[in-house]
């Protein structure tokens, strides 16, 4: 079949960008493509109705793109080219995933067999309220049962009135406790796992009716593990078993050869790792020591993990434990590594950062009329570039003396404000390498939090209000109220 037919529209400043982005990807993907370079600066400051009243009319292409940022009905475009119109990516270098060069996620992604257990610490020194709002939380995010830790010494007074009312609440819930009065009551309210259970406490674990972890007496030698399994057998107790996950320093290697071991001994047997011992207790961020956690258990058949969300470096463990159990399910069962997948756990870097380069932004400088300023993180460097300027330094305050310094009129607060933002995330993009695209959120990944396009809100009220004006040249002459960020298609 003869490659198909593409017709860019853009504006001129990034017309140098794209023929750059396209001249690569059409060879790369198979496609022949036009640009249409329309009489506006800024291609983000199009709008639908205004580029329909532009273009140069029918074109014989299979289809056309528009600037991400062009908003408004696509029907008029459509129209007078006579082809199907779409918008691309807010940002041209972003076009290789636009035509799906990223690895698209498959259709069975997303499985898991791995329960998640959310412990609530310390619950008895909790109100009910809150541990009802802690249950909700740790459900929204992924948790399978809300396991309540309890208190060494005196038996909880209040654990059977919790349990049920978070059984009311709609719970599943487990009770952390080696306490025979404490666990009795709970199950009797509806607890259906008894977190744990060892010799001193066994003999009371076919009373309780529901299932239980066995734990070693001695984790470091697994000493007492086989008799307490052996008696809950007997009792036809449903178990799990945990040999017990050490800390980094004291003994974590060693912990993670037993379970290999207790799964060679027992290789049809229900298992449990309690992954807070790492994750709460090493200076690091918990989601990567959680993705390896959970794809140790993958590998093991460890279908329960209890994780707890109490240091704040471990604030958001149970959905990074929901999101690894995903990603593990499929690299097990599809014996792939667990990459391109899923980037909801990439948080501090960025697997990309595209940059535009040094020639494009000194064309930009070279074609920007408006004196608004572009603001780029390229090269180790927070780059600002308006008209006829272009500064670049690695600390913000540095770079804003400078363009200050070279500004017509003094810089008003609320600019100014914009820009320290600007810079600010442009800083942070450098100082932990991601891509930083202005007027955007940088990705945090499933931490991200979107952001308002200010630049754009303003942007479209002054379309609205200046709907047609243009020069002699039918330029359109609208100054972007705001500051302009890297150009899309």
């Amino acid at each position: 079949m003869p490659p198909e037919r593409i017709h860019f529209i853009t504006g001129r400043l990034a017309e140098f960008a794209l023929r750059a982005e396209l001249a690569r990807l059409a060879g790369e993907i198979g496609f022949s493509y036009r640009i249409e370079v329309l009489p506006i600066t800024v291609a983000a400051l199009m709008s639908t109705d205004w580029v329909a009243r532009h273009v140069a009319g029918p074109v014989e292409a299979d289809r056309a793109v528009l600037p991400g940022y062009c908003h408004g009905d696509l029907a008029p475009i459509a129209a007078a080219l006579g082809v199907p119109v779409e918008r691309g990516p807010h940002d041209l270098r972003r076009l290789g995933e636009f035509f799906g060069q990223a690895a698209q996620t498959p259709a069975d992604y997303g499985q898991y067999d791995i329960e998640i257990l959310a412990e609530i610490n310390h619950a008895p020194r909790l109100s009910l309220a809150a541990i009802l709002r802690q249950a909700a939380a740790y459900r929204a995010a992924g948790a399978d049962l809300i396991d309540l830790g309890c208190d060494p010494g005196d038996a909880w007074p209040g654990v059977g009135p919790t349990v049920r009312a978070l059984v009311d609440a709609g719970h599943r819930v487990s009770i952390d406790s080696m306490n025979t009065i404490e666990i009795g009551a709970a199950v009797r309210a509806g607890a259906e796992l008894v977190l744990s259970v060892n010799s001193t406490n066994r003999a009371a674990a076919a009373d309780w009716g529901c299932a239980v972890v066995a734990v070693p007496d001695v984790p470091a030698t697994l000493e007492g593990l086989d008799e307490t399994i052996e008696h809950l057998a007997a009792a036809k107790v449903p178990l799990r078993i945990d040999p017990i996950l050490e800390p980094i320093g004291c003994g974590f290697a060693a912990s993670l050869g037993r379970y290999l071991d207790v799964r060679r001994r027992y290789p049809d047997a229900e298992m449990l790792m309690g992954i807070g011992n790492l994750t709460e207790l090493t200076d690091a961020d918990s989601a990567a020591i959680n993705v390896l956690l959970l794809g140790i258990c993958q590998e093991l058949s460890i279908r329960s993990v209890l994780t707890t969300e109490v240091i704040n470096w471990s604030r958001t463990s149970v959905r990074e434990c929901d999101l690894a159990r995903r990603l593990v399910y499929f690299a097990v069962r599809h014996r792939l590594p667990p990459k391109r997948l899923d980037a909801g756990l990439v948080m501090l870097r960025d697997a990309v950062v595209p940059e535009f380069g040094e020639e494009y932004l000194e064309k930009l400088a070279s074609g920007i009329r408006d004196h608004n300023y572009r603001v780029f993180a390229e090269g180790d460097k927070i780059h600002a570039v308006t008209a006829g300027g272009h500064w670049a330094e690695t600390e913000p305050f540095l770079l804003f003396e400078q363009i200050a310094a070279a500004a017509e009129k003094p810089i008003d607060a609320n600019h100014a404000f914009y820009l320290g933002y600007e810079m600010a995330k442009a800083a942070t993009a450098l100082t932990l390498g991601k891509d930083y695209r202005q007027d955007e959120a940088l990705d945090w990944g499933f931490l991200t939090r979107p952001e308002t396009s200010h630049r754009l809100a303003r942007g479209q009220k002054t379309r609205e209000a200046t709907a047609g004006e243009k020069t002699a040249g039918d330029e359109t002459t609208r100054d972007d109220p705001g500051d302009g960020g890297a150009e899309s298609t």
